[in-house]
């Protein structure tokens, strides 16, 4: 098969897997990228920030139409996100000035570790939000969010993963939404989030617009067949076979 055929299929079956599953693109995608594709791990970062960027716009758009998204939340995360992003992605170039490729290795490691972490939260989202459910409004520290935003930021800027997955479990253990705007007001920050970080990186050409373009082909329609999918399958296994098989990839990732 051609490589940009390949590269068509991956973005077709993470595009579905996203659409059925629920479980966000960057961590489905980087590590297929970095060991499927064999792009480096440096290049699949700032290809997976732009990737995630086009895919999120349409949700975004119609996230803002229902009313789902709060402005100030979005604002606050931004607020902290950004600059963290900035940071991250000037620590990886600090790194690799300093050690060359070795960069490409200290991405791995950070991702492995963030592939045990997500995962392991989010098999645990569905008791996490039983507990929280009932939880009195918390108040709205505009600061405590802001320093989400840096957190996660700086997670993005350095590995792409978390623009979506980290903020949103870290809003629901912090705070109070509706599930309705946890979601969109997380997804539209996201835009902002990876918009900013694929433009850095794509900058510093860290970014195969190929790629990028030919994960697009294949996850546009791939997302749309998830979707539909999505109310034919039993979404809690598969999003529970989904995490056993990143938490496997992460842990290969730090002891490879």
């Amino acid at each position: 098969m051609p490589l940009i055929a390949t590269k068509i299929v991956v973005g077709f079956v993470v595009g579905v897997l996203i659409g059925m599953s629920g479980v966000g693109g960057g961590v489905l995608l980087l590590p297929v990228l970095i060991f499927g594709l064999r792009v480096p791990a440096i290049v699949a970062v700032g290809s997976d920030a732009v990737f995630n960027f086009f895919t999120k716009v349409p949700a975004s758009l119609l996230h803002l139409k229902k009313g789902t998204v709060r402005r100030k939340v979005v604002l606050a995360l931004a607020l902290g996100s950004i600059p963290g992003s900035i940071g991250g992605v000037k620590l990886l170039m600090h790194i690799r000035h300093l050690y060359g490729d070795g960069v490409n290795s200290f991405i791995k490691t950070t991702v492995g570790v963030l592939l045990i972490v997500i995962p392991t939260l989010l098999l645990f989202q569905k008791k996490i939000e039983e507990r929280v459910a009932n939880r009195p409004p918390s108040p709205r520290g505009f600061m405590g969010m802001v320093l989400i935003g840096l957190v996660a930021g700086f997670l993005v800027g350095m590995t792409s993963v978390g623009s979506g997955s980290i903020i949103m479990m870290l809003l629901l253990l912090f705070y109070s939404f509706p599930p309705k705007v946890n979601v969109g007001t997380d997804i539209v920050h996201a835009v902002l989030l990876t918009g900013v970080t694929g433009l850095l990186h794509f900058q510093l050409g860290n970014v195969d617009s190929g790629l990028v373009v030919s994960l697009l082909i294949g996850s546009i329609p791939g997302g749309l067949l998830g979707s539909h999918l999505s109310t034919r399958v039993p979404m809690l296994w598969l999003r529970r076979l989904l995490c056993t098989l990143l938490l496997l990839t992460g842990a290969r990732m730090l002891w490879a």
